[in-house]
C-alpha cells in the first residue's frame, strides 16, 4: 500500500519515513512540496496521505481541499500532523476532510497504531469497493440473461403464430430489423430502437385466433372473413396487454395499431395520423414492405421496382411521410437487410 508523506521539513520527513518503513506490504514515498505531491496523486492512487499543517507552498488544509477535488479521492485516509493545540484548527481540518491527527513531535508508538488503523480502513474501502464492482458485474450480466431469455421468449410467442400463418420466420427477423432502421432514420434514441426491434415480431400474434380455413385461405377473403380476419389486432392486443415487461406492452401497442392508416382508413379503430402511435406506424410499414416482396398462398411477391412505387404512392394515406421517407433514407441498409 501507498503511503505518501507531505512535509517540508527534511528532518520530520524522514523521521517519519524511517518510522514507517517497516510497515508489511507498503511503500513510503516522500514529497518536500504539496503541489507536487497533489499532482502525483491525481496520476496515482495512494492508500494514505500524512500532510503537515504549516508548509509555504501550501499549508495542511489547502493541500487537502484540493486532495479532495482528485477523482476518486474522497475516501482516502489522510492525517494531518500539526502542533496546533486549538479546536477550532482540528475543526476546520475535519471540516475540509483530514481524517485524524498526529501531534507534533510525533509519538513512534501513536503514528504505528493510527497508520495501522488507517490503512485498515483502507484495506476496507477497497475491499468494498470491489465487491461492489464484483456485484454490478454480476447484476449486469443476470440483467443481459433475463433480456435474452425475454428476447428468445418473445420470438418463440411469434413463430407460435408463425406456424399458423404462411408468413415465414424470416419474413418476421427482415420486418424487425426494417423497423429499427426506419426508427433510426426518424431520429429515435438507440434504446428505444432496441425495443422497436424486439417488439414488432409480436405484431400478428393475434393470428393464433384466426381459424384455419379464413387464415390459410389461397382467394381473397369475402367480407365477412376479412371481418374476422381483422380481428387478429385487437386479440393480439388482448394476449400481451397489462404484461409486467415493457417489451410485451410495446409490442401489444403495436399489435392493435400495426393495420391502421395514416388517412385514417384503417383497423380495427380508424385511428388518424399522428393519433396512431409511432410503433404502430413504424410497423405498419416496415410490415407491408416485407410482405410485398413475399409470396403469399394468395399472391405472388411483388418485383422490388412495383413495391417502391406502391409505398411511394401510399405515403400520406397507408403511411405516414416521415416513415416513409426514414425508409428510403439509407436504402443500402434496406438492401442489406433483405439479403
Amino acid at each position: 500500500m501507498n503511503i505518501v508523506i507531505v512535509d517540508d521539513d527534511p528532518e520530520h520527513l524522514s523521521l517519519v519515513h524511517r518510522l514507517l518503513e517497516n510497515l508489511d506490504e507498503c511503500q513510503v514515498l516522500d514529497f518536500s512540496r504539496p503541489l507536487e505531491t497533489l499532482a502525483w496523486c491525481e496520476q496515482n492512487d495512494p492508500d494514505l496521505v500524512i500532510v503537515d499543517y504549516m508548509m509555504p507552498e501550501l499549508d495542511g488544509m489547502e493541500f487537502i481541499r484540493r486532495f479532495r477535488r482528485l477523482h476518486g479521492k474522497m475516501d482516502t485516509p489522510v492525517v494531518m500532523v500539526t502542533s496546533r493545540t486549538e479546536s477550532h484548527v482540528r475543526y476546520e481540518a475535519l471540516e475540509v476532510g483530514a481524517t485524524d491527527f498526529l501531534n507534533k513531535p510525533v509519538d513512534k508508538t501513536e503514528l504505528f497504531v493510527r497508520t495501522r488503523n488507517m490503512l485498515a480502513l483502507r484495506r476496507n474501502q477497497k475491499q468494498l469497493a470491489n465487491r461492489a464492482e464484483w456485484l454490478a458485474g454480476e447484476v449486469k450480466k443476470a440483467t443481459a440473461e433475463i433480456v435474452a431469455r425475454e428476447r428468445e421468449t418473445i420470438l418463440r410467442l411469434s413463430k407460435a403464430a408463425e406456424y399458423r400463418d404462411p408468413e415465414t420466420g424470416a419474413h418476421i427477423l427482415r420486418m424487425a430489423h426494417y423497423a429499427r432502421l426506419i426508427a433510426r432514420n426518424i431520429g429515435t434514441p438507440e434504446e428505444e430502437q432496441d425495443l422497436i426491434q424486439k417488439a414488432a415480431p409480436m405484431h400478428d400474434i393475434g393470428k393464433v385466433g384466426v381459424p384455419d380455413h379464413i387464415l390459410l385461405k389461397p382467394g381473397r377473403l369475402d367480407p365477412d372473413e376479412l371481418k374476422i380476419m381483422r380481428q387478429h389486432a385487437q386479440i393480439g392486443y388482448e394476449i400481451l396487454k397489462d404484461s409486467d415487461s415493457h417489451i410485451l406492452r410495446v409490442a401489444a401497442q403495436i399489435a392493435l395499431t400495426h393495420h391502421e392508416r395514416y388517412d385514417g382508413l384503417g383497423y380495427p379503430h380508424g385511428t388518424k395520423g399522428e393519433d396512431i402511435p409511432i410503433v404502430g406506424r413504424i410497423t405498419a410499414l416496415a410490415d407491408v414492405f416485407d410482405a410485398l416482396l413475399s409470396s403469399r398462398p394468395y399472391k405472388k411477391a411483388w418485383e422490388l421496382d412495383r413495391v417502391i412505387e406502391m409505398i411511394k404512392a401510399e405515403s400520406g394515406k397507408h403511411f405516414d411521410p416521415l416513415c416513409v421517407e426514414a425508409l428510403f433514407k439509407d436504402w443500402d441498409a434496406v438492401l442489406e437487410i433483405r439479403r
